[in-house]
């Protein structure tokens, strides 16, 4: 039996909502900036290592405090991505 590993980041970011709103909104945005920055900050270390596994767990961290920012500061991700880079020619300038 193979696992479905795929899911939308709508759906990832909805569950984030479910989960985790009322202390993250609780928290407000200055705080929750603090949390991410904190996760960016162990990918960091992370990208510089030599465990998979590990860095694989901060890039979901980095993702999961993202979604967290973007729900209380009413931030639908898919609909960003997709007005930025999916739509017309994308962003101007370097990536």
């Amino acid at each position: 039996m193979s696992l479905d590993t795929s899911m939308p980041i709508s759906d990832f970011q909805e569950y984030i909502r479910k989960r985790y709103y009322k202390t993250d909104a609780a928290r407000g945005t200055p705080g929750t900036f603090l949390w991410f920055m904190e996760e960016v900050g162990e990918l960091a270390t992370a990208l510089h290592g030599d465990d998979p596994e590990n860095l694989a767990e901060e890039f979901a961290d980095v993702l999961a405090w993202l979604c967290t920012l973007a729900n209380i500061n009413n931030i639908d991700l898919t609909a960003a991505v997709h007005n930025k880079y999916l739509s017309g020619s994308g962003p101007a300038g370097h990536k």
